[in-house]
């Protein structure tokens, strides 16, 4: 459970429901997997679609969403350029059709999502937003529903393969594990992740996120205990086993797991 994980939370989805579409970006890479997941959402018979992170600024990504159409809404889990930085084009490409975000940085045309829970017309299908900061301060889940059927799309919350990263000082850790919490209520539906595969638990992928997390704190409480004082220190101990590629990534993460234990960090 505290060694550096690269297979799937939860089981993979073996299917999904006919409403929903994947638009994989072409930009693989160590944080983005195998790109970043632009979901299509349209309820059957429907005049228009609900599009969920548009994806970076690739032309021909962008295009292949936009011929996909008509879309009649745009909606950002959060603000890390592999999921917005397409929003503006897109937008243009399909019409003004208003994109939605939680920070106004990242809004087209549209009010803020206010990342509390509330509903939103998803053109036949019922959408209800999940407050989840801690990755970002601004990040958001959505539940998509239709009939009995239902989603949980999940940004870089959770993810397909592997662990997220918590953005430290944007993301917080003490907010990313209530959200995990909250995410962990949605047992049996399947998530719709950022980068990597639909899993078929959302629950259960929370859930396997909160113990890989808490034992991750155990093991920085003991580094901090044998002497490490510095991200870099700790970094060095507990992510031994993570290629030395990604410590950047691994240093947000020890620095919000710092802050969260009350360590002071020069």
């Amino acid at each position: 459970m505290t060694g550096h994980v690269t297979a799937p939370p939860a089981a993979p989805a073996d299917r999904l429901p006919q409403w929903v579409t994947l638009l994989r970006a072409p930009n693989p890479g160590p944080m983005t997997l195998e790109g970043t997941n632009t979901w299509l959402l349209r309820a059957p018979d429907a005049a228009r679609a609900v599009v969920v992170d548009p994806g970076p600024a690739d032309e021909g990504h962008l295009a292949a969403v936009a011929a996909s159409g008509p879309v009649g809404l745009v909606l950002i889990t959060h603000g890390h350029p592999d999921h917005t930085e397409g929003a503006p084009r897109l937008s243009d490409l399909i019409g003004g059709v208003p994109v939605l975000a939680v920070d106004p940085a990242h809004t087209v045309g549209g009010d803020p999502l206010t990342g509390a829970a509330g509903q939103l017309d998803g053109y036949g299908l019922g959408i209800d937003l999940i407050a989840t900061p801690g990755h970002t301060a601004d990040s958001v889940c959505l539940q998509v529903s239709y009939g009995t059927e239902r989603v949980v799309l999940t940004g870089d919350t959770i993810l397909g393969r592997g662990t997220t990263v918590v953005a430290h000082p944007d993301g917080h850790l003490g907010d990313y594990l209530t959200s995990l919490e909250r995410l962990s209520a949605y047992q049996g539906i399947p998530a719709l992740p950022g980068h990597g595969p639909a899993l078929a638990d959302c629950g259960a992928a929370a859930d396997f996120y909160l113990a890989h997390r808490r034992a991750r704190l155990d093991q920085v409480r003991a580094a901090v205990d044998a002497g490490a004082r510095t991200a870099p220190e700790v970094v060095a101990t507990v992510y031994a086993d993570v290629d030395r590629s990604l410590w950047w990534a691994a240093e947000w993460s020890v620095r919000a797991q710092l802050e969260y234990l009350g360590v002071e960090q020069p």
